[in-house]
């Protein structure tokens, strides 16, 4: 079984994903390379109509080697907590069989995501073990086009790193930015809890 694709997974992923992480190097050395693999899983993944604007990727943070992958499959799994974060993390954990990402002897594991965590994602992250987390688009960029990001602490970044992850912010930006406009412009589904309240 190659890196990035367990053999099973707590949410199904569509074969297209599959095969898009197999094809990857065995290491994508750069950051912004990393990025823009997870950019690529969140605009497929709106051109195959097989779920949100979002993806994430769990890497060895010293050599890049992917560990697993994620993609937004809240709507055709019919489960809310389907973010591409939580997802890359669950696929993570089954992969490497633990659940906790930050145990001795494993190497230090990062998060790449095409955007900063929601209130839900930003308490995986802090429970995964993951040692740094690398984020695309902002929250705000979310929320612009109508998606509910929850609150979440104004020193998110700050709290995180008390704890001992990294983070780094606004890495390809623009083109993450670029998904979420064309997954509006195509009419995508904009599922915000908060819209039934008012």
């Amino acid at each position: 079984m190659k890196s990035g694709v367990p053999s099973t997974s707590p949410f199904r992923l569509p074969s297209w994903a599959i095969r898009l992480a197999r094809r990857q190097p065995n290491q994508i050395v750069a950051a912004s390379d990393r990025m823009r693999f997870v950019i690529q899983l969140a605009l497929t993944n709106i051109t195959a109509q097989t779920g949100g604007p979002f993806g994430a990727a769990v890497f060895e943070s010293h050599t890049g080697r992917l560990i697993a992958v994620g993609i937004n499959v809240v709507e055709p799994t019919n489960c809310s907590l389907a973010h591409a974060e939580v997802v890359a993390l669950a696929n993570a954990h089954r992969t490497l069989r633990q659940f906790d990402l930050g145990t001795p002897g494993l190497p230090k594991l990062e998060l790449i995501t095409s955007c900063e965590p929601c209130a839900m994602c930003y308490g995986a992250i802090l429970w995964s073990g993951v040692r740094k987390v690398v984020c695309a688009a902002r929250g705000s960029d979310a929320t612009a086009i109508g998606f509910d990001e929850a609150p979440k602490p104004k020193n998110w970044v700050a709290t995180l790193e008390d704890r001992g992850i990294a983070v780094t912010r606004d890495l390809c930006r623009d083109e993450a930015i670029a998904v979420f406009q064309r997954y509006q412009q195509a009419g995508g589904r904009i599922y915000n809890a908060r819209k039934r309240l008012t």
